[in-house]
């Protein structure tokens, strides 16, 4: 008999971003009787959500119209002014706007923290009889004699790194739901696992991502303009995709950012340095100059498209926001999506509970998608981040403007192209070119353990980690002496270091404490061989006004 409790709910929901609290919302608008529950393994709302923002209101607006007047923290700053560089190396020009479609404006939109307005959804939701367990993690998918998906059981806590349990150890609990949503962002621990149990993905193209890597700056009054919104493109990156971002938000802040496609062939590659490097520019450096560097933290990102969509709905449950992967990559933006993707699963099991029906599948949430504006917004877009990676930044980015041009027509392409893993673009070290970053000047650039240090991440130190290499030997024989050790490099948080000692094998080091859940190292390393799984609810981030 297990030692573990459980709690009966309509609806259990995994994850407290976006999506996860819009569905609740939802839920609770339309049927204010049904019992929701969120899961949240941060230590509080909002603790991991990381974004630029620059944020569509539109499913905001369906779903509490009157949010501007309601005290939400988003309405502080409108976009007002919206441009986009592109950099060499010394200097820049602006994109003049008539080049691109008019849904690239962002007019009508806002930048602020999302993890703010996460914030905000929550003390809605809970207004509206939402319960909601931060510092819990869910670790365990939960099934039914006849398959489908039960609920979900948080992790154990108090267990030490040797399996043993500590003197404040205390089981998990279980969970159990007619319906489970799972809204834990990008790559997710039992999301990786759902997919292929109920075939999510066996007809959709793979999903591929990027690395966001976002500072939070304070700067002089006179160099900030509240509302001002500016995109670049180019230099530093030569062979890899991406961009950086530099968002005017309230209180004389900026949020800056750099994004890495994790496509990028060059194991020597550092998408932190290049974030570092970026913010030397003298346009950047004019914006910053004078300011202080108040957070820091780093995000995969879910970049596949409409191509990469998996099944949404399965027996027992449903995928939702970044879980099942949402975002426009040309808008650099996935909120919207995720919300409306909530609100329509929301939809389908108000239906289903009101039919007297549980743990069947929730076909109504897929009709709904194929037939929402997200499934329209993310179609019109479909080819644009596959040509970049095809034909290249200057090239590719050509034909990625009038296809979208093309599209928002009216004219369809007659083709949707794939795409590629991303662990299989890496090129092995002697085929790499060794980059020479610059030493950190500790006014505008920065190392990871100062930065990571912004972030607030704390893990229990004597915890099972939580990043399990499969194979050592492996690790060691192809990640290390074949790729250069590329982990040390695309960690964002300085997790990974291979420590060489005169007459010992190299040793592979994972400095688990310094995780902060960004996922990359689940998705880059090139023998898929690091599985990322949750850590003791409450570890992680904790970030403020990000």
């Amino acid at each position: 008999m297990s030692e573990r409790e459980s709690m009966p709910y309509d609806v259990v929901i995994v994850g407290a971003g976006p999506a996860g609290l819009s569905a609740a919302i939802r839920i609770k608008q339309q049927s204010p009787d049904t019992s929701v529950c969120i899961l949240e393994k941060g230590s509080e709302v909002g603790a991991h959500i990381l974004s630029g923002a620059v944020i569509d209101p539109k499913a905001l607006d369906e779903l509490l119209p009157d949010w501007r007047t309601m005290g939400c923290p988003l309405a502080d700053t409108p976009v007002n002014d919206n441009q986009h560089w592109i950099m060499t190396k010394t200097g820049k020009f602006n994109m003049p706007h008539f080049l691109t479609p008019g849904f690239m404006h962002n007019k009508g939109t806002y930048t602020g923290s999302l993890g703010n307005l996460c914030r905000w959804l929550a003390g809605q939701a809970e207004n509206l009889g939402v319960e909601i367990f931060p510092g819990f993690s869910a670790a365990e998918i939960l099934y039914n004699a006849d398959g489908s998906v039960k609920g979900v059981a948080t992790g154990d806590m108090g267990v030490a790194r040797d399996g043993s349990h500590k003197d404040d150890y205390m089981p998990g609990m279980e969970l159990h739901a007619k319906y489970t949503f799972f809204a834990e962002g990008v790559r997710g621990h039992l999301t990786k696992l759902i997919k292929p149990q109920f075939g999510l993905d066996k007809d959709c193209e793979p999903q591929v991502y990027g690395i966001g890597l976002k500072e939070l700056w304070d700067i002089p009054a006179e160099q900030h303009s509240a509302g001002r919104v500016i995109h670049s493109q180019g230099w530093p990156l030569t062979d890899a995709n991406g961009g950086a971002f530099l968002y005017h938000q309230a209180n004389n802040q900026v949020a800056l950012g750099f994004v890495v496609w994790l496509n990028y062939s060059n194991p020597y590659l550092s998408p932190f340095e290049e974030l570092q490097r970026w913010k030397t520019h003298p346009e950047v450096k004019k914006i910053l100059a004078g300011g202080k560097r108040v957070s820091y933290g780093a995000r995969a990102i879910s970049d596949g498209g409409w191509q990469s969509v998996p099944k949404l709905a399965f027996t027992g449950g449903a995928l939702i926001g970044c879980s099942a992967g949402f975002v426009n990559v040309p808008r650099i933006k996935g909120t919207h999506t995720a919300m409306k993707s909530g609100m329509l699963a929301a939809d389908a099991v108000v239906e289903a509970l009101a039919a007297g029906r549980e743990h069947d599948e929730l076909t109504a949430y897929q009709t709904g998608y194929d037939n929402s504006w997200v499934s329209k917004e993310l179609h019109m877009v479909r080819n644009v981040l596959p040509l970049v990676e095809k034909y290249g930044n200057v090239v590719g980015t050509m034909l990625a403007g009038v296809n979208m041009w093309l599209e928002s027509f009216g004219i369809r392409m007659p083709f949707t192209m794939k795409h590629h893993p991303d662990h299989k673009a890496l090129k092995k070290k002697n085929q790499g070119e060794r980059i020479d970053y610059p030493k950190p000047d500790g006014v505008f650039s920065f190392d990871r353990l100062s930065s990571v240090f912004l972030s607030n991440t704390n893990h229990a130190e004597d915890q099972p980690i939580h990043l399990q290499v499969k194979d050592m030997d492996l690790q060691k024989n192809s990640e290390f002496m074949e790729f250069a050790g590329p982990s040390t490099r695309y960690c964002p948080a300085g997790v990974y270091e291979w420590i060489e000692e005169e007459g010992k094998d190299p040793r592979y080091q994972i400095n688990a404490q310094n995780c902060v859940h960004c996922k990359t190292c689940d998705i880059k390393d090139p023998n898929q061989n690091i599985n990322w799984v949750t850590p003791e609810g409450g570890g992680g981030p904790n970030y403020p006004n990000m």
